[in-house]
């Protein structure tokens, strides 16, 4: 089993599948097993974990690693009983189109931010292990000549499981799982290849978003401590 859907389940004690952590808060646990505590009430992100005390504002930097990209469960047998026949070359295809998206759009909102991005491990630097799972596309652009054209009212979902290292420590600082859908039209539309891109960062922004907030956050909190303590 890859190690971050391994992680997963530990974290959630093979309790709640991924695709339905929304379900019931109090199925959660308030601890991982590497004892990081659940955060209550977190506005963009579903469930976070953080351990006691973690302080975010030394990192000035930040290495994310290649984002792991696993489909929901018998996602290909479902695509094709339909007109639509998705290869295991569309899939690989799909998982790297998404994977280089998260790196770009996760990218763009953190140097916006005035992080930059680093491959290197420093006291400066944070790691981030993202995966995306339970990956459900509901009109793949597939590459065969027998493509017909597909019509749905959402462009699909996912889940994001992301993890947040300190680079010299190998400290686990956070954790955090989000299932995410885009938005539901209420009417039926072509769903193209630039359409699901642009679902898919629809998505991802947000994510993208609680991120670099959070590092703001930490660095003005400790901006404020310092300026009380003078």
């Amino acid at each position: 089993m890859n190690k971050y859907l391994l992680v997963l389940s530990v974290i959630m004690l093979g309790a709640v599948p991924a695709g339905a952590i929304a379900k019931s808060k109090t199925e959660i646990p308030e601890y991982t097993v590497e004892g990081l505590k659940l955060v209550p009430d977190t506005k963009n992100i579903a469930y976070v974990w953080a351990e006691p005390g973690a302080d975010l504002s030394q990192y000035a930097r930040v290495y994310i690693t290649g984002p792991y990209v696993a489909f929901k469960k018998n996602w290909k047998r479902d695509q094709n009983r339909g007109s639509i026949k998705v290869s295991s070359t569309d899939m690989e295809r799909i998982k790297k189109d998404v994977a280089a998206l998260f790196m770009e759009v996760f990218t763009e909102e953190l140097q916006k931010g005035g992080y930059t991005m680093a491959n290197e491990r420093a006291e400066d630097v944070l790691i981030v292990k993202p995966a995306i799972i339970d990956l459900d596309v509901n009109a793949p652009d597939v590459r065969n000549s027998g493509r017909s054209n597909t019509f749905a009212t959402t462009a699909g979902s996912m889940t994001l499981y992301i993890e947040l290292y300190d680079s010299e420590t190998d400290d686990l600082l956070a954790k955090a799982v989000d299932p995410r859908a885009d938005r539901d039209k209420g009417y039926m539309q072509w769903q193209t290849g630039p359409a699901n891109r642009m679902a898919a960062i629809r998505i991802m922004q947000p994510w993208a978003e609680a991120l670099r907030k959070g590092l703001d956050e930490a660095r003005e909190t400790t901006h404020q401590d310092k300026e009380q303590n003078q």
